[in-house]
């Protein structure tokens, strides 16, 4: 008897883009198994790389802020990111929603997480004259370290921000750091430098490009260097410094930076945990 059910040879296909037979043929090989299945297609070449699983997509826009908010004023002492999350994405555009949230993202800013309580009384009323669950999410917020600079940048798709990023660089200019906020916008790095990588997640990927190498008949002698080749292009996909720039492609980030460093960055996706 299956030890899974349609629903999941559903999610198996819908994660990893295969059709019906080599995901039920997966889930059977692994006892139903969902991780494991993932994991032994990839072993087998089936998927070229890891899927993030990621949360139930909900709905909501994403705000980022400065401040001081007027660049005339001087560099940036703080930022923020701010999620309001929504039911759908009809409220998630609507003209109260989107104007609700960059007010949020500048209260942040301005005066620190806290801030979001202020808004109690505004939230309660936009739930009740919108007719949905809605709720802040997720909040980022920096000061600026000492002689660093912070900038943001916010990408907007169907009347609202939809991925909003923060970048603080030392060494640097705001225009850089601008940049490589538009850069993380579109390539999505989950770490910063290769130390921040978890030794325990490149055990993992070692383990499954191995397996996956030897299943492609490479010669045995020859794996190590070619396992060693694709962990660093699992670095070049996931570390920020190391990816290829959006803006020009010849170059990695840290090399489109100079001597300047990002000491931190963080990114707000709806959609995305």
């Amino acid at each position: 008897m299956a030890n899974f059910s349609a629903k999941d040879v559903q999610r198996l296909r819908q994660e990893t883009g295969l059709g019906m037979m080599d995901a039920k043929k997966a889930l059977e090989a692994n006892d139903g198994d969902y991780e494991a299945s993932k994991k032994w297609l990839r072993e087998r070449g089936l998927i070229k790389s890891a899927e993030r699983s990621g949360r139930a997509n909900e709905q909501g826009a994403v705000a980022a802020a400065r401040f001081p908010k007027d660049p005339s004023e001087g560099a940036a002492r703080a930022g923020a990111i701010v999620e309001l999350r929504s039911e759908t994405d009809f409220v998630a555009k609507s003209p109260d929603f989107v104007a609700l949230v960059a007010e949020l993202a500048q209260a942040v800013a301005e005066r620190g997480e806290p801030a979001v309580d202020e808004f109690k009384e505004r939230l309660e009323t936009l739930r009740m004259t919108l007719k949905e669950n809605i709720d802040v999410g997720r909040v980022v917020r920096f000061e600026a370290a000492g002689g660093a600079v912070l900038d943001t940048y916010t990408h907007v798709q169907n009347e609202r921000g939809v991925n909003g990023v923060m970048i603080e660089l030392t060494g640097g200019e705001r225009a850089q750091a601008h940049d490589v906020a538009l850069h993380v916008a579109h390539a999505r790095p989950e770490w910063r430098i290769r130390d921040e990588v978890p030794a325990d997640r490149i055990a993992a990927e070692r383990e499954v490009l191995e397996n996956l190498t030897r299943n492609e008949g490479k010669p045995e002698q020859a794996i190590p260097k070619i396992v060693e080749g694709r962990i660093n292009g699992f670095y070049k996909d996931n570390v920020l410094v190391e990816q290829p720039f959006v803006k020009d492609g010849k170059l990695s980030v840290q090399q489109f930076l100079g001597d300047a460093q990002v000491t931190r960055f963080a990114q707000v996706e709806i959609g995305r945990g």
